[in-house]
């Protein structure tokens, strides 16, 4: 990408009881803010789990947001964020989200990360009247109600069908590949992934040569290499997360397979070089919302600040669950109120951010273009964009 990248911001409503040191009660009344109020945000995330370096991501991306808030003199209010950890499991998001909203008071929450823990926040943030805002629930229709959006229901990332495609039309496009094996994990988001990939791959006149599937926390992958290593693809496209992406890897390179090989967002984690050894991620490409290469001046100013807050780099988590947690305080401040107002200030929102420009769609969801970034030895060094709707 050249140049530009975006910050965004999350949303949502909250009960009577928000302010700090009013009591509990219920979620579902809106509150009027006066400046210098103390208001909290909830944090609900995969901070433990299989998917945890997800959710410490994005838990670290929104809390630098609300330190960078909080210090800024011209803030109108004080913000205290409360921390749930939702393990990755539905049931425990829900549970995470009830409390958030019911017990705590919170005026919006932030997170989760994951599609599946995300969704099941939806009915309560809806009941409550709390806006919920995922950075990365990338399923397709994961914010859809039947034909409905729900209401309080809001995501900043773009969805699986957008990556899908825009990884179908680099292969076939910018790699000029004809021949796509694809290896997918037995889930909504392997199996969204492949089916919206091949459409496209096979659209554009290319050929699904093999689909093979795992299941999560599988970790020998050399009977599905072989029968894809037999069918002669020229591309191969892993759909799933990092922690099996990096050992097809590197089963698949020792193997003797030397074809390309994309992925999705779900390879954004330091943890897939490690996996995968960073000498077999060459010839490597995945889509995502966030890179530093080419990065602007503001994108510098946030990766400085992160690194000296945790000691690490940011990733594309970390820089989504930013830009929602700014998205939802510029709500607050726009509407200075909670529930319905809050509600309606973040979806009438138009954001420029560090992982895109975009206004909410009717679904609630942005359209962005999609960044596909190249690995040479593990590092991402060039990036380009793809429209997905081309």
């Amino acid at each position: 990408m050249k140049g530009k990248l975006l910050k965004t911001f999350a949303s949502s409503a909250v009960a009577l009881s928000m302010l700090v040191g009013c009591s509990s009660g219920s979620g579902t009344a809106a509150t009027e803010l006066k400046e210098g109020d103390t208001v909290k945000i909830g944090l609900n995330y995969e901070l433990s789990g299989a998917v945890a370096s997800y959710g410490q991501a994005e838990y670290k991306g929104a809390t630098l947001a609300i330190k960078e808030y909080n210090v800024n003199k011209d803030s109108k209010y004080k913000i205290k964020a409360v921390k749930m950890d939702n393990k990755g499991d539905a049931s425990e998001s829900t549970s995470a989200a009830t409390k958030l909203m019911t017990e705590d008071g919170v005026a919006f929450v932030v997170g989760p990360a994951t599609s599946g823990a995300s969704i099941a926040t939806y009915p309560v943030a809806d009941q409550n009247q709390v806006p919920v805002i995922s950075p990365s629930a990338t399923q397709v229709d994961a914010t859809m109600n039947g034909d409905s959006p729900y209401e309080y229901a809001f995501r900043i990332c773009f969805e699986d069908s957008y990556q899908g495609k825009a990884m179908a039309i680099f292969g076939y496009e910018n790699l000029g590949k004809r021949k796509a094996a694809i290896i997918n994990e037995v889930s909504d988001y392997g199996k969204g992934l492949t089916k919206v990939f091949t459409q496209k791959f096979e659209d554009l006149g290319g050929e699904v040569v093999a689909t093979e599937s795992y299941n999560a926390k599988d970790t020998d992958f050399a009977g599905i290499i072989t029968k894809v290593k037999d069918k002669g693809a020229d591309v191969l496209f892993i759909a799933g997360y990092y922690s099996e992406a990096g050992l097809i890897i590197k089963q698949a390179r020792e193997a003797g397979m030397d074809c390309t090989i994309l992925g999705a967002d779900g390879f954004e984690s330091e943890k897939l070089a490690e996996l995968a050894g960073s000498e077999n991620l060459n010839n490597c490409y995945y889509s995502t919302a966030y890179t530093t290469v080419n990065a602007s001046d503001e994108l510098t100013a946030f990766v400085d600040a992160y690194t000296k807050e945790y000691g690490e780099a940011p990733n594309m988590f970390s820089a989504l669950a930013y830009d929602a947690t700014n998205l939802g305080l510029q709500a607050l401040e726009k509407a200075g109120k909670t529930g319905a107002d809050l509600q309606k200030a973040i979806a009438d929102t138009k954001f420029d951010g560090l992982t895109g420009s975009f206004t909410f769609d009717k679904t609630h969801s942005p359209k962005k273009s999609v960044l596909v970034v190249n690995l040479v030895d593990g590092v991402q060094t060039e990036a380009v964009s793809v429209d997905p709707d081309k």
